[in-house]
C-alpha cells in the first residue's frame, strides 16, 4: 500500500517511549505531529490528519497507512468535520485507511465527524489489523449536513465500511452503513429527526474497565430514557401513541471471541449530545493518552 498511498505513519518503542519513526504525507492529505498535546509525563504519540482547502471533492481518492509497533500507545485525530463536497457526474469521493497494531498496542481512532454537503457522494473503508492482545477505540460518524441552511441529509451515497481482523485475515468484526437517496424514500425521511448516526468500538485488554463501565452505563441511561410511568403514554384521535422519540439512542452489545469487544450504536438529534457522550465515556482513557479525547471540541 505504501508506494501509492497519500500518507503513512509508523510508531515504534524507542528508548522506552512511543515515537513516530515515519509520517508522511501528500496532497490532498495532511498529517500533522504536533510537540505537545497532553501530558510529557505520558506515552502516547497524538497524529491529526486533515485535507487541504478543508475538505475533500468528487474524485479525490485518499489513502493511508498506520502501523503502531509492540507496546506503542497512537492516537489518530482530525481537527475538525472532514467536509465532503458536491460531485460532478458520478464521481466518488473516496478514503481508504489500513492499520495494525502490535502486540500490548493501543490505537485510539477518533476522528471528527464526517459531513457530506448537498448531492455528495462519499465513500470510506478502514481496514484494522489486530493481534490477541491488541487494543483498539474506533469512533466513526456521521452528521447529516448544513441542517441549518436546509441541507438535511441532502447528499446522494454515503457508505462506510470498518474491517476488523485478527492475527491477520481472521475476522473479527465486519460492518457497512450505506445511505443513499431512493427512488421511494429519502434518506431524510428514512432518518426522521435524527441528525447524527455513529458507532463506537472498543476491543481489547487495556479498555476492559472502559468497556464494563460503557456496558453499564448505556444499560442504565436507555433503561431511564424508555421507562414509561403508567398512565403517562397519551394516545391520538386515532389511538396510536402520542409519545415523542428520544434525543439520543444507544445500544452497546458484545462481540468476538470472550466478549474481546464491545460497539456502541447511537442515533441522535444534535451534533453536540454525541460529543458529550465520547468525552465523558472515554475520559478514563486520559492516563494513557495524556489528554480526555474530543476535549475542548
Amino acid at each position: 500500500m505504501e508506494s501509492n498511498t497519500n500518507g503513512y505513519v509508523v510508531v515504534e518503542r524507542i528508548r522506552g517511549k512511543s515515537t513516530i519513526t515515519r509520517c508522511f504525507s501528500k496532497y490532498p492529505l495532511k498529517l500533522i505531529n504536533p510537540n505537545k498535546v497532553g501530558s510529557s509525563t505520558n506515552d502516547a504519540v497524538w497524529i491529526y490528519s486533515l485535507t487541504y482547502g478543508g475538505g475533500i471533492v468528487s474524485g479525490d481518492a485518499i489513502s493511508c497507512g498506520v502501523k503502531v509497533g509492540d507496546g506503542c500507545t497512537a492516537v489518530f485525530t482530525t481537527q475538525s468535520s472532514t467536509k465532503v463536497y458536491k460531485s460532478v457526474g458520478s464521481k466518488c469521493s473516496e478514503q481508504l485507511l489500513e492499520a495494525s497494531i502490535g502486540s500490548k498496542a493501543l490505537l485510539v481512532f477518533i476522528p471528527d465527524p464526517v459531513t457530506c454537503f448537498s448531492t455528495a457522494k462519499y465513500s470510506q473503508k478502514q481496514i484494522f489489523r489486530l493481534v490477541p492482545d491488541s487494543s483498539l477505540v474506533l469512533v466513526d460518524w456521521i452528521t447529516c449536513g448544513r441542517h441549518a441552511s436546509g441541507e438535511k441529509w441532502d447528499f446522494a451515497f454515503y457508505k462506510s465500511t470498518n474491517n476488523i481482523f485478527l492475527e491477520g485475515y481472521q475476522p473479527l468484526f465486519l460492518d457497512t452503513v450505506l445511505l443513499e437517496q431512493g427512488s421511494i424514500s429519502t434518506i431524510a425521511r428514512r432518518m426522521q429527526d435524527y441528525l447524527v448516526i455513529a458507532m463506537v468500538i472498543l476491543i481489547g485488554p487495556q479498555l476492559k474497565q472502559v468497556q464494563n463501565q460503557i456496558q453499564m452505563d448505556v444499560k442504565k441511561m436507555m433503561s431511564d430514557l424508555l421507562y414509561i410511568p403508567s398512565g403517562a403514554l397519551g394516545y391520538n384521535s386515532r389511538g396510536s401513541s402520542s409519545q415523542c422519540k428520544p434525543a439520543f439512542i444507544a445500544s452497546c452489545s458484545a462481540f468476538g471471541p470472550k466478549g474481546i469487544g464491545v460497539v456502541i450504536r447511537i442515533s441522535a438529534m444534535t451534533t453536540e449530545s454525541v460529543y458529550q457522550f465520547l468525552r465523558r465515556h472515554l475520559s478514563s482513557l486520559e492516563m494513557q493518552l495524556g489528554a480526555v479525547p474530543y476535549h475542548g471540541r
